[in-house]
């Protein structure tokens, strides 16, 4: 069985439709405004149409109170959360939790390469993501993390749901998921022409190269 795929850093109706028509099992869209595949409100209308219910990711970097609420009203149905565990609290990640639960809240904190899992986030969420650390960035980056590393964890908590993130594209998915063991991969640069812009070959490879027989 091919794991579970999630293309994110959305932007446009098109790749939306495409990426469900490839069978897509998560789509996410980047809500924080400091990225280069942020949505504005003027376009996210159009954008989810796109989308199944059940399956929309809101990609957000350390929201503020209440602001995952006001994403969950819009109509997403997961919420895809970056942070930087030296600069939240552990009420800020608690309150997360508290506004859309447990099994909807993905957390992804940024910690560099050595540093132990950020322990709040275990008992905040379901759903944890494993990206690729960069210094001054919250995930995009087209670097390729540690793998064993995300192994070590998803074997030490297999009560948890992981996701492995960064670098990842058509070319090294496989092997990836070989190494890693990953029931769900997060799939953004690797499937790009230009930022936001997904590659309609690419998708199409990446989704050969894990189907069943590929």
């Amino acid at each position: 069985m091919r794991p579970r795929i999630k293309i994110c850093g959305l932007t446009r109706y098109e790749d939306a439709r495409l990426a469900r028509e490839l069978g897509a099992d998560f789509f996410g869209v980047v809500l924080f405004a400091g990225s280069p595949r942020h949505v504005p409100d003027g376009v996210l209308e159009a954008l989810l149409s796109a989308i199944p219910h059940g399956k929309r990711v809101a990609v957000e970097v350390a929201p503020a109170p209440g602001q995952l609420k006001k994403r969950r009203a819009l109509g997403f149905d997961f919420f895809q959360v970056h942070y930087d565990p030296k600069e939240v609290t552990k009420k800020a990640v608690d309150g997360w939790t508290k506004e859309v639960g447990f099994e909807r809240l993905w957390l992804a904190p940024r910690q560099p390469p050595g540093e132990a899992f950020h322990a709040p986030a275990l008992k905040a969420a379901q759903t944890l993501v494993v990206d690729t650390f960069q210094k001054g960035t919250y995930g995009g980056s087209g670097r390729t993390g540690d793998w064993t590393h995300y192994r070590a964890l998803a074997d030490g908590h297999p009560k948890h749901r992981w996701v492995l993130s960064g670098g990842l594209r058509p070319e090294n998915i496989r092997a990836a998921v070989r190494a890693t063991g990953a029931k769900i991969v997060d799939v953004n640069s690797g499937v790009e022409s230009a930022p936001g812009i997904k590659d309609a070959i690419l998708l199409d490879l990446l989704f050969a190269n894990l189907s069943e027989d590929g």
